[in-house]
């Protein structure tokens, strides 16, 4: 029956490019997860429902034999299933056809916009996007601070980043206590080097009221030779009249409304910037 469990979860696990990315969607260990495949464990309770839930199968289907599981597979039944559950699909498509274009943006960004939980204040974080295989990925780091006596916390976002049809979008999720999800869409640069983003952010103040906000955001580009702990140290509330502000950074992320708009709009600097 082991024989069969072994055999079973490899072929599921063909189905998609390598064992490592089984285990990246799963978040399981490389190593632990080696030890499935080749029978010398078998995974435990908590461990087998996550497996069942990702490929979309039941338990007692892993156990069958190898002949019957491949039927079972073929019919079309477990494909559907790992398509759903998986993430597989639309999503994998999405995140291919969108990493198209994208390499002159990768790198490190300060972002700006009017804080949500803080209003008369800019929040400065720390916005740094790579490529992974799956796609183009970035976290995006706050650090703020109550007091002046008092250490800074972190807040840490991870996402995706898609370009489609001359707009990037980026996405993503609070890691700590996963209360938030926001986006960000932005226009792109035309210039040879990209140096500032303009657009808009949708999201929630982080505290009790938890507003859904929208507000305009600037990114600008960091230095290479600017580490993440020094840019880090820049990070956090801002005062408007902070000297150190550039003006034309202020405009960009002002959420005012012309007369006669009906809509909240971002506003589009392009190669203006200088």
């Amino acid at each position: 029956m082991q024989d069969d469990f072994v055999a079973n979860l490899r072929l599921l696990c063909s189905y998609y490019p390598s064992i490592a990315e089984v285990c990246r969607r799963l978040d399981i260990n490389r190593a632990q997860f080696n030890r499935y495949l080749s029978g010398r464990y078998r995974p435990r309770h908590a461990a087998m429902q996550r497996l069942c839930a990702f490929f979309g199968v039941e338990e007692h289907e892993l156990h069958l034999p190898h002949a019957d599981f491949s039927k079972l597979v073929q019919s079309g039944k477990v494909a559907d299933a790992m398509a759903s559950t998986s993430g597989a699909g639309w999503l994998d498509d999405l995140l291919h056809r969108g990493r198209d274009g994208m390499e002159r943006y990768l790198g490190c960004y300060f972002e700006y916009y009017h804080s949500m939980s803080r209003p008369g204040h800019l929040l400065r974080t720390l916005v740094c996007l790579e490529e992974r295989e799956g796609g183009i990925v970035y976290q995006r780091t706050e650090r703020m601070q109550t007091a002046a006596n008092e250490r800074p916390c972190h807040n840490r976002y991870t996402g995706v980043a898609v370009k489609l049809a001359d707009r990037i979008f980026l996405v993503d999720h609070e890691t700590l206590n996963g209360y938030e999800v926001t986006q960000t869409i932005l226009f792109p640069s035309f210039r040879s080097q990209v140096t500032r983003l303009t657009g808009l952010k949708l999201g929630v103040a982080d505290n009790s009221e938890r507003m859904p906000c929208c507000v305009r955001v600037l990114y600008e580009r960091l230095d290479e030779q600017v580490g993440p702990r020094q840019a880090l140290a820049q990070c956090g509330l801002l005062a408007l009249d902070d000297p150190g502000l550039d003006p034309e950074l202020l405009a960009a992320v002002r959420n005012d409304v012309a007369p006669g708009d009906q809509h909240f709009r971002a506003r589009h600097y392009g190669d203006s910037w200088r």
